[in-house]
């Protein structure tokens, strides 16, 4: 119990860094009436949602068949660090001093995880233009190919970055990447990038106090290798995504 409060994570993490077996921790979160991990507020453990999802559960058959895309807005951080750095007694003329040098604002992590390896891609830009998300699918393109693996079609919201972006449209017909949309109104169709922002925040982005929005992002490139080559994923076996990916061409 003092793992889960600590990592705020699922079953799986609990078990690797305990050495408790996975089925007994989640028995032991069952008697503890401890609700999932999905429900909770990243930052304070705190249940903020209710569990929703839909009846059918799918995979696709092979890597590259689907690439779930979304943009996920976190709050930048200003130089020297924000209240977690500083902490909410820190002086209002303080804060207002380092609100200044560029704090404000936001940055946007997009990020594309294959339907059937859970393989992730993210990076954090500063717009979640049309143009951004065009120029992000295509490097994210890249990534996929360099481990073997060939997108097919692309699954994302009906945001106007993808849904009315003619440089969006054009960068995935010159991909040979089909586009494809949830229906409005059903977020949990694209659930698998849903949770993959989720696991990003509580473990990239709010996982500690960075003292500013760079250091910040030049620590998620390292965060993403260990989800993809050591992280167990409970969705596909306790292995990790690159367990999944076929082996570079």
């Amino acid at each position: 119990m003092a793992a889960r409060d600590e990592l705020r994570a699922g079953r799986d993490r609990i078990a690797d860094v305990t050495g408790v077996p996975a089925r007994t921790v989640s028995r032991i979160l069952a008697r503890h009436g401890r609700p999932a991990i999905a429900c909770l507020d990243p930052m304070t453990g705190v249940v903020i949602r209710a569990s929703r999802m839909t009846t059918i559960r799918y995979e696709r058959p092979a890597a590259g068949d689907l690439i779930h895309i979304d943009v996920k807005k976190i709050g930048r951080i200003p130089e020297g660090g924000g209240w977690r750095s500083l902490g909410r007694t820190a002086t209002a003329t303080e804060k207002s001093r380092r609100n200044r040098q560029g704090g404000v604002g936001y940055d946007h992590v997009h990020a594309a995880i294959d339907d059937y390896s859970r393989l992730a891609y993210a990076e954090v830009l500063t717009e979640d233009t049309g143009a951004a998300a065009a120029e992000f699918l295509i490097r994210a393109t890249e990534f996929f190919t360099s481990h073997g693996i060939t997108v097919r079609e692309v699954l994302t919201d009906n945001a106007l970055a993808y849904r009315r972006s003619r440089a969006f449209r054009d960068a995935a017909r010159e991909l040979g990447i089909r586009q494809l949309f949830i229906r409005p109104g059903s977020p949990w169709q694209n659930g698998k990038v849903e949770r993959f922002n989720r696991t990003l925040a509580t473990e990239w982005a709010y996982r500690q106090p960075f003292t500013s929005s760079q250091e910040r992002a030049d620590a998620l490139a390292p965060w993403l290798e260990q989800y993809n080559t050591e992280r167990n994923h409970h969705g596909i076996g306790g292995h990790p995504p690159i367990s999944r990916a076929p082996s570079p061409t």
